[in-house]
């Protein structure tokens, strides 16, 4: 099994696209990238403790490349915004990709010159690839908090505006 990671604004919505699918075993919302030793959500939501609300998911790479997982990630997130994700705005809520490895990160910085060449977005791509460092677990009440508070999730990833995005630049 290896460890993918990824920042793509608020946590709840980036375990949906992922789940369920071959080769996934496992996604892990959490915190990664900050300076604070066990952050909590009211620390890491004010933006203070540098931290970037992640995924961290367990896959098979056989079954599921991890070139496959950077293509869905692309497609659920902003990647030319610098403050944030849709609604949720601070330097929390910042796409980035986190490698695991040198294969991952070279994978990972070739998928996004592809993005950037593509012509899909008319400003630069902002998504940083930076080195995986401590994942720190969120509370549990955030792990499959779109089963758990299915009306509040449903209710808040609509007004976020990710779906008008994905719709605009991805099935248009």
């Amino acid at each position: 099994m290896h460890k993918a990671t990824f920042a793509g604004g608020c946590f709840w919505c980036m375990v949906t696209p992922f789940e369920e699918l071959p080769g996934i075993h496992g996604i892990v919302s959490g915190y990664m990238g900050g300076t604070t030793e066990n952050p909590v959500y009211e620390e890491v939501k004010k933006g203070t403790t540098g931290h970037y609300e992640v995924v961290q998911i367990t896959f098979d790479p056989e079954l599921f490349p991890y070139e496959k997982l950077l293509e869905l990630y692309w497609v659920q997130v902003d990647p030319t915004d610098p403050d944030g994700q849709f609604h949720d705005r601070g330097p929390q809520y910042r796409t980035a990709i986190f490698y695991h490895h040198e294969q991952q990160r070279e994978a990972a910085e070739r998928s996004r010159q592809e993005l950037a060449a593509s012509g899909r977005f008319d400003k630069p791509i902002v998504t940083e690839i930076l080195p995986a460092v401590v994942f720190y677990p969120a509370e549990d009440y955030h792990q499959d908090y779109h089963k758990k508070n299915t009306k509040h999730y449903k209710e808040d990833r609509e007004k976020s505006g990710r779906d008008e995005h994905i719709q605009k630049h991805w099935q248009a």
